[in-house]
């Protein structure tokens, strides 16, 4: 490679939108920050992470779940922001924290970054799908109180949903009153309420300025190499993507369900 090729790599690299995933290590690839980084690759999108944690894990479940040192994290953080400043980092995706001193160093951090909270997603991760505990009661505490305020985008599932109000989403119906009272304890928060719980797997936006939509969707049968496993990872992040790459709300929330789509299906 000529010194000329080299130049025009780090230009063409210089031009793409750079995302942040916050997010934990799941050594599947199939969830967490790897998985991030996949969906950002797939969308042009250049990743970089700050770890949260180390798990052992499969598509069958979590076994353990190591925290990074706050300290680290925090450090990690400093030096992006640092290496990249506030105009390199286009977005964030944050998913799971695993501790409340996480949530803090990522609250504390995001005040003061500067990265437009419209480019801020927030997967709320608190239980894996195999029902393992991934965030305490007082990690979600912190969340919804210091971290809710500096993101612009909340993507909880059902259960989800409950865990950020205190008590449960039981149905269908009760989606759009969820979506309203999360976007009721942070202004400017826009947020989609995921379905994969549902049937039919329909996903609903309630918009920061008060409109409401529902996203129609359909169940397959996954045929991808994770299958089901880490789709909430692979939404939040296809999400950021979109709207990084210059999507309106609706059309992010579509593309984002259309990718996770092909991706069971094995595409």
């Amino acid at each position: 490679m000529t010194v000329r090729q080299k130049s025009r790599g780090v230009k063409q690299l210089a031009r793409e939108p750079l995302a942040l995933t916050i997010a934990g290590h799941d050594p599947t690839g199939g969830a967490g920050a790897t998985r991030d980084l996949q969906v950002m690759a797939a969308h042009g999108v250049f990743g970089v992470t700050a770890l949260t944690a180390l798990t052992v894990q499969s598509t069958q479940g979590v076994q353990r779940v190591d925290p990074v040192d706050p300290g680290l994290l925090g450090d990690t953080l400093k030096c992006l922001g640092d290496a990249f400043g506030v105009s390199g980092i286009a977005g964030v995706k944050i998913g799971m924290l695993g501790t409340a001193a996480a949530v803090g160093v990522v609250a504390d951090w995001l005040g003061r970054a500067g990265v437009p909270r419209d480019r801020i997603v927030l997967d709320p991760v608190v239980r894996s799908s195999s029902g393992a505990e991934l965030l305490e009661p007082d990690g979600v505490r912190r969340l919804v109180e210091e971290l809710l305020p500096v993101v612009g985008w909340v993507t909880p599932n059902v259960d989800e949903a409950g865990a950020l109000l205190g008590e449960a989403v039981p149905d269908r119906e009760a989606v759009p009153w969820a979506a309203e009272r999360i976007a009721a304890l942070a202004s400017g928060l826009n947020v989609v309420v995921t379905g994969g719980h549902l049937d039919p797997p329909e996903d609903f936006l309630r918009t920061a300025a008060g409109d409401e939509r529902w996203f129609s969707g359909q169940r397959v049968e996954p045929l991808g190499r994770h299958g089901s496993h880490g789709t909430g990872c692979a939404f939040s992040t296809a999400l950021l993507c979109r709207l990084l790459l210059g999507d309106a709300p609706p059309e992010a929330i579509a593309g984002a369900k259309a990718f996770v789509l092909r991706e069971l299906e094995g595409n």
